[in-house]
């Protein structure tokens, strides 16, 4: 199921994602930034779901089943250079920008910034077409959001 969306996310010139595509890629972006540290815990989960809800108006079920699929997604998705760049070459910018303060919520979600878990935000976020200004103001929004 998920190698032809893979195949499509990362051909040389990607088709735009439809909407229910472009959740899933970015929900399994949100998976990929909370197991950066090794550990996936329950509270990161809880985190991603409200995201989904929240963020697309799902509900607790649907955003469950969607992360549950996100994390299969991850799991076969190539390095995330290519999974992010196979993204923004095929999700519009203003979920790409948005995307970045639901990342760092994330990462915030275990009350622990790691180096790992920062690095890989400044690479996403650039990877992304995001500035790192406009990086460090979701981080600020999503620190006070706690």
């Amino acid at each position: 199921m998920f190698a032809e969306f893979l195949n499509r996310l990362t051909a040389p010139a990607p088709a735009p994602l439809g909407a229910e595509d472009a959740r899933l890629a970015l929900a399994a972006l949100l998976v990929r930034v909370a197991r950066t540290d090794g550990q996936y815990d329950p509270e990161e989960r809880r985190r991603i779901d409200r995201i989904l809800v929240t963020r697309y108006g799902l509900t607790a079920p649907a955003a469950e089943d969607l992360r549950a699929r996100a994390e299969t997604l991850e799991a076969e998705a190539p390095d995330t250079v290519r999974f992010t760049r196979a993204i923004k070459d095929s999700v519009a910018y203003e979920d790409r920008a948005a995307v970045i303060e639901a990342l760092w919520s994330v990462v915030l979600a275990d009350g622990v910034r790691d180096d790992e878990e920062n690095a890989l935000l400044r690479l996403v976020a650039s990877l992304l077409g995001i500035s790192d200004m406009d990086s460090n103001l979701a981080r600020q929004r999503a620190e006070a959001a706690r």
